[in-house]
């Protein structure tokens, strides 16, 4: 990883190369790698990633489709109509969802080659 320095203007070469640090990921492995880490720990926060994973990009999928809205300013409005009408067809796509919170589901069951809408519980 390289940063250019210019007019000798070191404080703003270290932002830039912390952002990049950041971006990358660096620092959350250091976190990560400070202490051991159990295999079923790790097995545990990797799925946990692949969901949140999975979420986001269902999340951004429905954003540009339009079907859900783009997260709302300060004082904006924060559910529209649309997708009440949105996460109402989503409750009768998946038959085990009790929450609010439906997104890809992205392990699908035997049998089902594609992903389904689900609640993830």
């Amino acid at each position: 990883m390289q940063v250019i320095v210019r007019d000798n203007n070191v404080d703003q070469a270290l932002r830039v190369l912390k952002k990049k640090l950041q971006r990358e990921g660096v620092f959350r492995e250091m976190k990560r790698r400070k202490a051991y880490e159990k295999p079923s720990e790790r097995k545990t926060r990797e799925k946990a990633e692949a969901i949140r994973r999975a979420r986001k990009a269902a999340r951004k999928l429905g954003q540009r489709e339009g079907l859900i809205p783009h997260a709302q300013t300060a004082g904006g409005c924060a559910a529209s109509s649309a997708a009440a009408e949105v996460l109402s067809l989503l409750r009768t796509l998946c038959d085990c969802c009790t929450s609010t919170a439906y997104s890809l589901h992205p392990f699908p069951p035997k049998g089902e080659g594609t992903a389904r809408v689900c609640c993830l519980l």
